[in-house]
């Protein structure tokens, strides 16, 4: 676990400059050969430093991955339809964590409930199977690499580079003419004449700065609300609960199939209900059930109803937080600095999903379940106020529109949809 986190915060690093110096597309190419040489790698190891050198690379890919995917969909995505396509987005990610759920419960052995730890790294399942479960990676990774050359570069990034006709060329593939010269209006005044490589100091002026801290905040949150936890302990959580390894297998499935459903719910209320709603939903809710599962191992009660609220947590989580702070992160930045600031936004999650991660064994052991759980309700209760204080609506709103309003315009800026 550690390895690849690693990779991925690396990846985030440098995933600002990659947006800006090479574009959104190239980088995502180079995304996905590092998931094939992962898969590869991971799968044939014949030593440990080989199988860590090889996580770690997965990893810089992820972390890439991470920070343009969702910044070229909403850049090339229609107002009215950015919040659904970015959602997509996540949807693929849950998608492929139920997938990979799917095929290592089939390429695993059952395992009697009275193996020991010993018995199971002598099976089949500890000498071979985890192979194949890291080779299967292998097969959308270069499904991945060869779609990838199939997709355009995004015109705001080309626009930003001084290719101003192959822009609006892209985006009269989007929409019509009339959207496209709109468009194009649009993004030369955010731009202005500078299209130079932008600095990093540029993240420090005064207009970007509290937009800077907003995405911050949101990456952060999103992965120290708590729920990160429960997928990477999944295991432990289950047991703690009183499931034996063969049923926790599949109750970790059926924590991939909730956070699929609510998922594909959560599709066309991002732009319906609204992002800020649907995070003040989340907060909301995700304070509520920790405390009830604080509440719960608190007093000792097991089995069935710590299962449900777990259920219950991701189910909250798939339609709000998981989805929708990734729809804001990609949107809220100005267009010049959307690389680089994104790529600030991505560190901040994966440094955040590091520490979360590896204080939560620091956390149980002192606080225990119930304390830590109550920690991760506080946190989510902070989030709440975050959002309703700092947080602003911006479904509808055009990307260049909405860096006017977020920069301080005295006027709220009303949603401004273009017909594609």
């Amino acid at each position: 676990m550690s390895s690849a986190l690693a990779g991925c915060v690396f990846g985030a690093l440098i995933s600002g400059w990659c947006a800006d110096r090479f574009g959104r597309k190239l980088p995502l190419i180079i995304s996905a050969i590092l998931f094939s040489a992962s898969a590869w790698g991971t799968a044939v190891a014949t030593h440990f430093d080989w199988f860590v050198f090889y996580r770690i690379v997965g990893g810089v890919g992820i972390g890439l991955a991470s920070a343009l995917s969702p910044m070229y969909i909403a850049e090339v995505s229609p107002a009215e339809k950015r919040g659904k396509f970015v959602a997509i987005n996540q949807l693929t990610i849950v998608i492929g964590v139920l997938a990979a759920q799917l095929v290592n419960l089939m390429i695993a052995e059952p395992v009697a409930s009275s193996a020991t730890m010993q018995d199971i790294v002598q099976s089949w399942n500890g000498q071979v199977g985890w192979r194949w479960m890291f080779g299967a990676e292998l097969l959308p990774a270069v499904l991945f690499l060869l779609l990838m050359f199939l997709v355009p570069d995004s015109p705001r990034w080309l626009a930003k580079a001084g290719k101003q006709d192959k822009a609006e060329r892209m985006l009269r593939r989007i929409g019509s003419a009339e959207y496209a010269r709109e468009t194009m209006a649009d993004i030369r005044a955010t731009l202005g004449e500078n299209t130079q490589k932008v600095a990093a100091s540029e993240l420090l002026n005064p207009r970007v700065r509290p937009i800077i801290v907003i995405g911050i905040v949101l990456a952060v949150f999103q992965q120290w609300c708590g729920i990160n936890v429960i997928f990477n302990y999944a295991q432990e959580i289950f047991a703690s609960a009183g499931f034996d390894i063969n049923s926790t297998l599949k109750s970790i499935v059926a924590t991939g199939l909730i956070n699929l459903i609510f998922t594909i719910i959560a599709l066309p209320l991002v732009d319906k209900l609204g992002r800020r709603k649907l995070m003040l939903l989340g907060a909301a809710g995700l304070t509520i059930i920790y405390v009830l599962i604080a509440g719960a191992y608190a007093l000792g009660i097991m089995g069935l109803p710590v299962l449900l609220l777990v259920l219950a947590a991701i189910a909250i989580y798939a339609l709000t937080l998981a989805p929708v702070t990734w729809v804001l992160l990609s949107e809220i930045f100005p267009n010049r600095v959307r690389g680089m600031a994104m790529s600030v936004g991505t560190l901040a999650l994966w440094i955040a999903c590091f520490l979360l991660t590896y204080t939560f064994p620091l956390l149980n052991a002192n606080l225990g379940a119930s304390g830590s759980f109550l920690l991760y309700g506080i946190i989510c209760a902070l989030g709440f106020v975050f959002v309703l204080r700092s947080v602003p609506e911006t479904k509808g709103v055009t990307l260049e529109a909405l860096e006017h309003q977020l920069a301080g315009s005295t006027k709220p800026v009303e949603p401004s949809v273009k017909q594609a």
